[in-house]
């Protein structure tokens, strides 16, 4: 009898050491999901940026992939876009503090330092390795070669800026000088040259992507575009 009567204290023991024992792990569970809660409300406080590009093109898809993907806000990044239409335009909104980072040409930055700056910018990311842009001209020309080009008018964006520069470039590769050769029009920002050259100005323009351009969309004349960069693929 003493025997049933100690057994069933002791079950009753043990009883209580097991409710006891998962009261305390409810508890502990409760606390480290509590806990995990606020760091991942912590984490999840976005910090805003606002970023300039230089230009709206489909040449910078990934960077527009990552936005609409929600990519930047998984990193806690509230990132608010706007188009600069021009490095120069979006520098000068990179160092008035309108935005946070300006997206362009490392051109843009080499100037400012060297104009004297003190508070200059710093380029920190690259996103293309190669120039997108385009020759366009009025008529279709299959058997095009850079000699076509002597004797015209080529829009070629803003004096000092990228798409210029690479055209002036390439021009020189292929053993066509800049300054005898044709006239390019230096006067006209980039991101207006696809208006000005639908309006009638210039016999060919340097683009990117100019397909897709709006300034584009009604033109009745063949498209005819060359890219520049295919001299500088590996």
């Amino acid at each position: 009898m003493k025997k049933r009567i100690l057994a069933c204290l002791t079950a009753a023991v043990l009883s209580l050491s097991l409710l006891a024992g998962c009261a305390q792990d409810a508890d502990k569970e409760k606390t480290d999901s509590e806990s995990a809660s606020t760091e991942e409300s912590e984490e999840k406080e976005m910090v805003k940026v606002t970023l300039n590009e230089v230009a709206h093109s489909i040449f910078y898809a990934p960077m527009y992939v990552a936005i609409e993907e929600g990519y930047f806000e998984e990193e806690g990044i509230d990132l608010t876009l706007v188009c600069g239409f021009g490095a120069d335009k979006t520098m000068t909104a990179v160092i008035s503090g309108e935005a946070d980072i300006g997206f362009m040409g490392s051109e843009a930055s080499i100037y400012t330092y060297a104009e004297g700056a003190t508070d200059y910018v710093v380029n920190f990311a690259q996103l293309t390795q190669r120039a997108g842009n385009f020759l366009v001209a009025r008529e279709e020309m299959p058997d095009f070669t850079w000699e076509d080009l002597k004797g015209h008018l080529v829009l070629g964006g803003r004096k000092g800026g990228m798409p210029e520069m690479v055209f002036e470039y390439i021009l020189k590769e292929n053993g066509i000088d800049p300054e005898t050769d044709l006239e390019i029009n230096q006067n006209i920002d980039f991101g207006s040259t696809a208006a000005a050259f639908s309006e009638g100005q210039g016999d060919f323009t340097v683009e990117k992507y100019i397909t897709l351009h709006p300034s584009f969309l009604n033109i009745n004349f063949p498209l005819f575009h060359k890219q520049l960069s295919k001299l500088f693929r590996s």
